[in-house]
């Protein structure tokens, strides 16, 4: 016992470990990575604005902007025109009635001359008249929209899901084309520019042993022409009948009824 009694005391020694660089802690790296974020989106904001266009930057402000609930351009609307105009913008600014739109929203088309655009003018507000004659003639004009592209202005008029132009998947008209083509051979007569019709379908399934989308575009445009024809316009000024399948939709669903198109387009003179 005494000799335990002399022994040497025993001492533990503890080792503080202190972690992150002592009293500085890791803050310093969230701060730095906040930095370098903060830095990374300002470059990319310099990038984007000075590699797009205007228009490019308005889509963009329209996009992330809650209070505007339609695009100005997407069409489909309820009433005539499906809300658009026949003119674009640039056609507007030439003739006086303040458009904003330069010509690149339009393909980079050139403004019609003075004289085609008084002609657009005064079609534009024929059908417009018409359209306010009666309920049949404004449920007509729900099937139409337009705009102008480098080729000319573009009359466009397509299936609605009570409403179609033709029967089923068949070339024979219904009395809503008929009607539309009777109404497109008076209103046009107003102008003297040549005349092209091109024919657009919806996609079909593949497993379609014979797709019809060619015979069909095709026929359908050339059947629009005889209906013009019959209705009193004269034919002479037709200087092409296309059609395109299902090459050309509109919509991102390629097999959408609304893919079911006839476009009527008004030459340029100038080219």
């Amino acid at each position: 016992m005494a000799g335990q009694a002399n022994a040497a005391p025993v001492i533990i020694k503890r080792k503080k470990v202190v972690a992150g660089g002592g009293h500085h802690g890791g803050a310093w790296k969230v701060a730095y990575a906040d930095f370098v974020t903060a830095m990374m989106a300002f470059f990319l904001l310099m990038w984007l604005l000075n590699a797009t266009t205007e228009k490019q930057r308005k889509g963009l402000s329209d996009y992330f902007n809650p209070t505007i609930p339609v695009n100005r351009i997407s069409g489909g609307g309820d009433g005539a025109f499906g809300g658009e105009s026949m003119f674009a913008d640039d056609a507007k600014v030439q003739m006086g009635s303040g458009g904003t739109t330069t010509s690149s929203d339009v393909g980079d088309a050139a403004a019609p001359s003075d004289a085609q655009a008084a002609e657009m003018r005064v079609l534009e507000q024929a059908l417009m008249d018409r359209g306010g004659e009666s309920r049949t003639m404004e449920q007509l004009l729900r099937h139409v929209i337009t705009r102008v592209t480098d080729e000319g202005l573009v009359i466009e008029i397509y299936d609605l899901e009570d409403a179609p132009l033709f029967t089923n998947d068949t070339m024979e008209p219904t009395p809503v084309l008929i009607a539309l083509a009777g109404l497109l051979a008076e209103t046009l007569e107003i102008t003297k520019n040549d005349l092209a019709i091109n024919g657009h379908l919806r996609s079909y399934p593949v497993m379609l042993v014979s797709n019809p989308v060619w015979d069909m575009s095709a026929g359908r445009a050339q059947r629009l022409r005889l209906l013009m024809e019959s209705a009193g316009f004269d034919g002479e000024r037709v200087q092409r009948v296309s059609g395109f399948a299902d090459r050309k939709p509109v919509t991102a669903d390629s097999s959408a009824i609304r893919n079911n198109r006839l476009e009527i387009i008004l030459l340029r003179r100038d080219r």
